[in-house]
């Protein structure tokens, strides 16, 4: 695969530093990229977790990175009843009950998997987490980065 994908980071972060992180897809053994394949997905992902906190973070910068990325053997789940053949609950997938898609992404990882393509659990979009340990640093190739408006954004999304 061959595509464009957007991922949100703090400012001062680099947009292409992969780390093991526990996050959906990753039981932290492996190095994971998560990222978007629309720009509003990849924004909501982050929106929800800093909503999460007692208070916004409105001191903290964030920055929408555009990344060209090729991937070789990614595993592509189109929508979410694909997941549940593999025992994901859909009532469950918004929330952060994580254990069995772990499982399913260090399955992957371990079957020599590049990455999954999966739903987002919070924009109407997929996902791609991207398993790092067989990239080519010419695999990934930051495009654009542009600073992050949270206020415009809600507004623009009906956030606010």
């Amino acid at each position: 695969m061959h595509d464009t994908v957007w991922r949100v980071v703090r400012s001062e972060q680099d947009p292409l530093l992969c780390r093991p992180s526990f996050g959906r897809w990753d039981l932290g053994s492996v190095d994971v990229l998560y990222t978007s394949l629309a720009a509003d997905g990849a924004v909501s992902e982050m929106y929800f977790h800093l909503t999460r906190q007692p208070v916004f973070p409105s001191a903290v910068q964030f920055t929408l990175n555009e990344i060209e990325v090729t991937t070789r053997a990614t595993l592509r789940f189109a929508d979410i009843r694909d997941l549940e053949t593999l025992g994901v609950d859909r009532d469950k997938y918004q929330a952060l009950f994580y254990d069995r898609t772990r499982e399913i992404g260090d399955a992957a990882a371990f079957l020599g998997f590049d990455g999954v393509i999966a739903p987002s659990a919070r924009w109407d979009c997929l996902n791609l987490a991207i398993f790092c340990d067989g990239m080519n640093p010419e695999d990934l190739i930051l495009r654009n980065s542009t600073t992050i408006d949270w206020e415009a954004w809600r507004t623009r999304h009906g956030k606010a």
